[in-house]
C-alpha cells in the first residue's frame, strides 16, 4: 500500500518528497509486444512515471460490448509499468482529445440524435457511468492505495477549452470516487483565465498544459491555486501533422531549454508525447477551428517526440536526459537493444478486386428513402457506398451532396465524374441526364471525427441529402464498409500496366525470413488504406507530408504475409517498397 498526495508546493509519495517526471505513452498506439521496450527507454531517460489516456471508443466499440485484449489490454500495460518500477498517471475521462478519433468517445453515442456531449446530459452520463462500471473496477487493484502503480487520475481533459458545466465535472468526480478511485484526482487545462475557471473542480488538483512561456503559465496557475504544486501535465515537446500540411519539428535544444525552465520552477512535468506511436486503422482524429476548417490528422503520430514512431531515441531524447540529470541523480543510460529494421525491397501487387464487384461480398445492402449517416446505420469508421438512379431527360444542373462528411468520389454510370471534399468549397459537379436516366454511385470516406473544439458533434457520410438542382434524390441502396473483414474479397490476376478505373483492392504476398520493423513506401500511389495479415495499418495519401508507413515487426510472420491495399484513384506502378528508414516529409 502507498499514498500519493501533496502539501503546499510539494508532492509526497509515502510521505517522501517527490517530483513527477513523466512521459506520455499511449498503449493503444503501440503493438503490445513493444510496450516493455518503450517503458524501459522512458525509465532510462530519467522519468519516474508514465502517463496514458484511456480511449473509450477502443474499449467499448459497440454499446455494452467491451474489449480489453491485445492492444486494448490496459491492465497489462499498467502492470508492466509497475513491474519496471514506474508510477502511472491514468487519464480515463470520457473525452481525451489526443488527436484520436472523436476525442476517444465512441461514435455510437451519435446514434441518439438528441445526444449532448461533455455536459450534464443524463443520457450521456448514463453511458459514461456504464463504461466506468466496467473500466474502473479493472483499475482499482492497480491504485497505489491498493499496492499498484497508479498515483493519480484525471477527471476531464482540457474541459475549460470546451465548456464550464461544473455540475458535469462534479458528476465525473463523484463517479470516480464512488467506485473506489481514492488516489489523487486532477484536471488539466490551458493556462488562461477562462480555461482554468471552466475546467477546475473543487477538491481536485489543477494542472496546466503548455509548450513554452513556463513562468507565465505557472504564475497563472498559482493565481488560482496558490498552495499546491505546479505541474505541466502536457509539455508539448513536439507536434502532430495534418494531411497536406508540413511535418512539424521542434529542435532538441529548444525542447530541453523549456524543460529546464519547468524543473527550475520546482515544477513537475509530463512530456506530451514521450513516444507518440501510430494512429493505426481509422483511429486518427481531425481538427476544425471553424465550421469549414476541417483538418484530418495523418496516420503517423511520431509527434517529433524523444522516441520516434518506431521507438528509437532521438537527439531530443538525449538532450532532455541531460537536463533531467541536473535535477535527479542518474546512472548510465542503459537502453534495451535496438529493434532491428529491415528493407524487404520491392513487392509487385498482381491481383486485383474492383470495389464495385465486391460490395455484396464484404457488406449487405440497405435500402432507404434518403441516404443515412454512418452513425444511424451502426457504422463507426471507414467508407460508405451509396447509389441511386436519376430519371431522364433533364437539362444540365448542379449535383450537390449536402453537408458531405468528409470526401466523396462520384461515379456516373460507373465512371468517375468528380471527387468532392468538404475542405474544398470550390469543387462543383454539373451534368445533364439523358432520356434513359443515370446511375449514380457515391463512395464516401470518413477521414476522422473531430477531436477538439466546438464542432465535435458531427455525423459521417451523407448527413443531409443529395440534390440534383433543387430536388432531393430518393430511393438509395447503401453499403457500409468498415473494412473489418476482407476475407470475402475475390481477386483476379491483372496486367500491371492496365489503368485502374475505380477504387480497387490490390493483393500480394511478402515473403519474410525474419520479421523486423520496416517502412512501407507508396511512391506512385494516390490515396488509400493498407492491410497486413488482416491488420489495418492506416491511411496513405500522396499529398503528404507522410511518405512512408511504419510496419511493426510483430505484425509480420515468417513466410508469406498478405498485403492488401485499397487504392481509391490509381497508381502509376502497382508495386510498393519496404524500406529500413521512415520518411515523414
Amino acid at each position: 500500500m502507498a499514498t500519493f498526495h501533496f502539501s503546499g508546493p510539494t508532492f509526497y509519495y509515502n510521505d517522501q518528497p517527490t517530483r513527477i517526471i513523466s512521459g506520455a505513452i499511449h498503449y493503444f498506439r503501440i503493438v503490445p509486444e513493444y510496450w516493455r521496450d518503450r517503458l524501459l527507454k522512458l525509465k532510462a531517460c530519467g522519468c519516474n512515471t508514465v502517463e496514458t489516456y484511456v480511449a473509450w471508443n477502443l474499449h467499448e466499440p459497440q454499446k455494452g460490448e467491451f474489449c480489453f485484449e491485445g492492444m486494448a489490454d490496459i491492465v497489462r500495460f499498467i502492470e508492466l509499468a509497475g513491474e519496471l518500477g514506474l508510477h502511472v498517471i491514468v487519464r480515463p475521462s470520457p473525452y481525451i482529445c489526443a488527436e484520436w478519433e472523436f476525442g476517444g468517445m465512441p461514435s455510437w453515442l451519435l446514434a441518439d440524435p438528441g445526444m449532448r456531449l461533455r455536459c450534464y446530459h443524463p443520457p450521456f452520463l448514463e453511458h459514461v457511468d456504464a463504461y466506468y462500471d466496467v473500466l474502473l473496477p479493472k483499475l482499482k487493484p492497480l491504485l497505489c492505495t491498493n499496492g499498484g502503480p497508479i498515483i493519480a487520475m484525471q477527471i476531464e481533459n482540457e474541459y475549460g477549452s470546451y465548456g464550464n458545466d461544473k455540475r458535469y465535472l462534479n458528476h465525473l468526480k463523484e463517479s470516480m470516487t464512488s467506485r473506489g478511485m481514492d488516489v489523487l484526482l486532477f484536471t488539466s487545462d490551458g493556462a488562461e483565465d477562462s480555461m482554468l475557471q471552466g475546467g477546475m473542480v473543487p477538491g481536485a488538483l489543477a494542472t496546466v498544459n503548455f509548450g513554452s512561456r513556463t513562468k507565465e503559465a505557472f504564475d497563472k496557475l498559482r493565481e488560482y491555486q496558490p498552495d499546491a504544486p505546479v505541474m505541466c501535465m502536457e509539455y508539448w515537446d513536439g507536434w502532430f501533422d495534418h494531411w497536406s500540411d508540413e511535418h512539424h519539428t521542434r529542435s532538441a535544444g529548444d525542447a530541453a531549454h523549456v524543460l529546464d525552465e519547468i524543473l527550475s520552477e520546482n515544477g513537475s512535468v509530463n512530456f506530451y508525447m514521450f513516444h507518440g506511436g501510430t494512429n493505426f486503422g481509422f483511429y486518427n482524429g481531425a481538427n476544425a477551428h471553424t465550421v469549414d476548417g476541417y483538418e484530418p490528422t495523418i496516420t503517423s503520430y511520431d509527434y517529433d517526440a524523444p522516441l520516434n514512431e518506431s521507438g528509437e531515441p532521438t537527439e531530443k531524447y538525449f538532450a532532455i536526459r541531460e537536463v533531467i540529470s541536473k535535477y535527479v541523480e542518474l546512472g548510465p543510460c542503459e537502453l534495451p537493444a535496438s529493434i532491428p529494421k529491415k528493407a524487404y525491397g520491392r513487392l509487385e501487387l498482381k491481383e486485383l478486386a474492383p470495389l464495385s464487384a465486391q460490395l455484396d461480398a464484404i457488406s449487405t445492402p440497405i435500402h432507404s428513402a434518403y441516404p443515412e449517416t454512418m452513425e444511424m446505420l451502426g457504422q463507426d469508421y471507414g467508407f460508405i457506398h451509396y447509389n441511386t438512379f436519376i430519371t431522364g431527360p433533364r437539362p444540365k444542373d448542379e449535383f450537390v451532396i449536402q453537408n458531405l462528411r468528409d470526401r466523396a468520389q462520384v461515379f456516373l454510370n460507373g465512371k468517375l465524374a468528380a471527387t468532392l471534399d468538404r475542405r474544398d468549397s470550390e469543387t462543383k459537379l454539373e451534368f445533364d441526364v439523358a432520356s434513359e436516366g443515370l446511375h449514380v454511385s457515391i463512395l464516401v470516406e470518413n477521414m476522422g471525427r473531430i477531436n477538439y473544439g466546438p464542432f465535435m458533434r458531427e455525423y459521417k457520410g451523407i448527413t443531409e441529402g443529395v440534390r440534383f438542382g433543387r430536388q432531393f434524390l430518393s430511393e438509395w441502396t447503401t453499403y457500409t464498409l468498415p473494412l473489418t473483414d476482407l476475407t470475402g474479397l475475390k481477386f483476379e490476376d491483372f496486367d500491371a500496366l492496365s489503368e485502374q478505373s475505380e477504387p480497387s483492392f490490390y493483393r500480394a504476398a511478402l515473403t519474410v525470413d525474419e520479421p523486423c520493423d520496416t517502412f512501407l513506401s507508396f511512391e506512385g500511389w494516390t490515396k488509400g488504406v493498407v492491410f497486413i495479415n488482416g491488420y489495418n495499418l492506416g491511411r496513405y495519401w500522396n499529398i503528404g507530408p507522410q511518405k512512408t508507413m511504419y510496419v511493426p515487426g510483430p505484425l509480420l510472420k515468417e513466410g508469406d504475409n498478405e498485403i492488401i491495399i485499397l487504392e481509391l484513384h490509381g497508381t502509376s506502378d502497382a508495386a510498393v517498397t519496404f524500406l529500413d528508414q521512415p520518411d515523414l516529409g
